[in-house]
């Protein structure tokens, strides 16, 4: 009786062990599928396109730099409430073209730009243009109203130049 016991536990050990051997086996194919996987992402990303790099940097080296083009300075006053002391806001701004030919386009609606932007300025309060984030909001009005009256051309952004608030 003692040796069925004792073949019993060890098919009872075969049979616990069989399990464990495939788990592993099945752990160590599903690392290696990572692993390889992990490989052909690597090739994929960075090597496949090696020499797409060397026409990007070509591309960068031929970009040409922006053209500036100025606008006349503007001396507006600013609205304020009922009492107060009546404030002004001077500003000379840069318009920044992509290519030199569209100065000339824009050109002739420079009247136009200039309308534009006095009769926004003139609306603005003190307040609006604390700190750099009133800046901000005032530089991307004023490129959004330029490219309204400049349209089909593009004016890239409007860049100051001066702005005092006196």
């Amino acid at each position: 009786m003692a040796d069925s016991e004792q073949a019993d536990a060890a098919d009872g050990a075969e049979a616990v062990a069989a399990p464990k051997g495939k788990l592993k086996l099945m752990i160590a194919i599903a690392g290696v599928v990572v692993i390889l996987g992990g490989g052909a992402a690597t090739w994929f990303l960075f090597f496949r396109g090696g020499h797409s790099s060397e026409v990007k940097q070509a591309e960068v080296a031929a970009a040409k730099p922006p053209v500036f083009m100025d606008v006349p300075e503007m001396l507006v006053n600013m609205t304020g409430a009922p009492g107060e002391r009546v404030q002004y806001l001077k500003v000379k701004v840069v318009l920044e073209l992509k290519e030199e030919k569209q100065v000339e386009a824009i050109k002739p609606t420079l009247p136009r730009v200039t309308d534009l932007f006095q009769t926004y300025l003139r609306e603005l309060r003190p307040i609006d243009l604390n700190g750099s984030a009133g800046l901000f909001r005032l530089k991307e009005e004023l490129t959004r109203r330029v490219n309204l009256a400049v349209a089909p051309n593009a004016v890239t952004a409007v860049l100051f130049k001066e702005i005092v608030v006196q």
